[in-house]
């Protein structure tokens, strides 16, 4: 097996890194082209600690076998077909267990020649399997033996084929051929990164730049499988699709977003797709590399079975942009996939199909064009400290009206008469020499205010707020929103208060806010967040800054003046059912999918 060094390593190197963060360059890393696309290689096996091969046959490697009609649906997806020469393409099975995926794919590749006349010998390339117990690629490749004897092959041929087919290796550490296959497809491990020897931790780490934080061992499967595709090969999983939200597959969201097409993403979390039952939050996902093309999402009931999945393979091929929803699943076919590495967004095919046309064709709540700015409000990391009723602890202009989250339950702003005590003026940090009553109030705290993590890290500013005071923003009008709630619930100040770290803000220079608060009251917002955040207990959304921005917004100039005082008027009147159907007209929606 051989590599082609890339030229000019430096600067390709920082070309990699600036594509896809992650990708830090190590100590005995080494950089390959392929097609004019980058990728990592890591340096030779010998390199790793030897500890990071030795495997515990008897300990747990996270096998989960699949169902054998849930194979056939992924080797049909990514068109793995007996009407097509499989002879001359190459197949991979990374972690191929007892057989699950192999034996269907060995039928598969059995029949293609048989169809093309062609010696099975003649594939002696096109199949790649590897698993690292030894027990397992023993099983396996008796039933390779197995299958093309009962199909009438040669026994030498088969038996030299079984050995040169499966092997006992580790997937994601072994040497890798760059663009070398055609088909990836297979049901990685279930198993957490923090779960496996410290050693074999650290060279999974280091020769898969995407598995970050606490990942699963699937990441690096994905990444090591879709670096080794050749142009327009595709990778077929059946996993867990929390990749697709969690921190810790932001890297492989990055690298998906930057140089493949997700094609498919069938999401079976009731469904019954393994021999055993498992709480994993299966789906199965289809990826391939090239540029990114249109893209099916698919939801499945407890009942998805074999006919089911059939009619969900014509959907797929078919090309049809209309949603499809039947008894046990519901497709829709989206224009392109999610950008970024960003979490994205989950909920039902038609809901995520309203989600991306919005994200296409209207800009975002925060918006230079509208001046809108999103944030949240002050944290101090002692608040018993820094939020008094009491107006005598400190001058008078230290003393900044604090709005809470209690104080907008009623959808108008009543303010409780809390105060931020606060060291903050436009220039920066106040002298605390200026402030006799302040610096004796903040000096009786003294204990409290420097044992906080700010104060430790910043002594001499012992006194400081964790989050600076924004200058203005009291006095400026703007729509706070509760983080914590079941919808949207966006209150108009005046320019009264300032927020507390439970509410965040909206500011604008461009829209009317009462106005844009129609809008953030109708259901459509709430369904922005509620495809992005993540649930609490109960149901209950998190209505953060990072949530909010994925928000998109019709141009305020684009707007009737009719629409515009009827959104206001909901408003005012917190009339949700009136602000959403506004808010489905101005979005050209008939309606709101569940």
């Amino acid at each position: 097996m051989s590599y082609r060094r890339a030229p000019h390593r430096q600067a390709l190197l920082s070309e990699l890194s600036d594509t896809v963060p992650s990708m830090t360059v190590e100590a005995g890393a080494e950089l390959v082209e392929f097609d004019g696309q980058l990728s990592l290689m890591i340096a030779p096996v010998a390199t790793h600690d030897p500890a990071a091969h030795v495997v515990d046959v008897d300990g747990e490697h996270g096998e989960v076998f699949t169902r054998p009609w849930v194979v056939d649906l992924i080797l049909d997806l990514v068109g793995y077909t007996d009407d097509r020469d499989l002879a001359a393409l190459v197949a991979v099975e990374p972690a191929c267990g007892t057989g699950a995926f192999l034996g269907p794919l060995v039928r598969r590749l059995s029949a293609s020649c048989r169809l093309r006349g062609r010696p099975v010998t003649d594939a002696a390339d096109a199949l790649r399997a590897c698993d690292l117990l030894p027990g397992n690629v023993q099983r396996s490749r008796e039933l390779v033996v197995r299958i093309l004897t009962d199909d009438g092959w040669p026994l030498g041929d088969v038996e030299a084929l079984a050995s040169m087919w499966v092997q006992v290796a580790d997937y994601l550490l072994q040497p890798m051929r760059v663009g070398a296959a055609d088909v990836v497809v297979g049901n990685p491990p279930y198993v957490r990164l923090e779960d496996v020897p410290d050693a074999r931790m650290r060279a999974y780490r280091h020769a898969c730049s995407t598995m970050t934080g606490r990942s699963d061992l699937y990441v690096g499967f994905f990444e090591r499988a879709l670096m080794s595709l050749k142009r327009g090969g595709q990778v077929g999983f059946i996993c867990a699709d929390r990749w697709m939200r969690n921190q810790y597959g932001r890297y492989l969201r990055a690298l998906v977003a930057g140089h493949f097409s997700l094609d498919l993403a069938i999401a079976m979390h009731d469904v019954d797709a393994f021999e055993e039952q498992v709480s994993a939050y299966p789906a199965i996902t289809v990826i391939s590399r090239g540029p990114q093309q249109s893209a099916v999402v698919a939801d499945t009931t407890a009942v998805f079975g074999t006919d089911d999945a059939s009619d969900l393979a014509r959907y797929v091929r078919s090309g049809n942009a209309a949603t499809l929803t039947a008894e046990t699943y519901e497709a829709s076919r989206l224009p392109h996939w999610f950008d970024g590495d960003e979490s994205w967004p989950t909920g039902s095919p038609a809901r995520l199909a309203m989600i991306k046309y919005l994200a296409d064709n209207f800009p975002p709540l925060e918006d230079v064009a509208t001046r809108t700015r999103v944030g949240i409000g002050v944290a101090t990391g002692a608040d018993g400290v820094f939020i008094t009723k009491d107006t005598t602890v400190a001058e008078p202009e230290r003393l900044l009206p604090l709005s809470m989250v209690a104080d907008i339950a009623s959808g108008r702003v009543q303010w409780s008469g809390y105060y931020l005590v606060n060291p903050w003026d436009d220039g920066g940090l106040v002298r605390l020499a200026d402030y006799p009553r302040l610096y004796g109030y903040f000096e009786d705290n003294a204990v409290a205010l420097r044992k906080r993590n700010v104060a430790e890290r910043q002594p001499d500013r012992w006194y400081r707020t964790i989050d600076r005071i924004i200058p203005g923003l009291k006095d400026a009008p703007k729509l706070l929103i509760p983080d914590m709630r079941m919808t949207m619930h966006p209150v108009l100040d005046e320019g009264r208060t300032y927020p507390h770290h439970n509410l965040y803000f909206v500011t604008s220079r461009g829209w009317d806010l009462k106005v844009l608060g129609g809008l953030l009251l109708s259901r459509v917002a709430t369904a922005f967040v509620e495809a992005y955040c993540v649930k609490m207990r109960g149901g209950t959304l998190r209505f953060q800054a990072q949530y909010l921005r994925r928000i998109r917004v019709p141009r305020p100039t684009e707007m009737s003046t009719h629409d515009a005082a009827a959104l206001a008027d909901a408003f005012e009147r917190r009339d949700v059912d009136t602000a959403t159907a506004i808010a489905l007209r101005l979005y050209q929606l008939d309606t709101l999918p569940e």
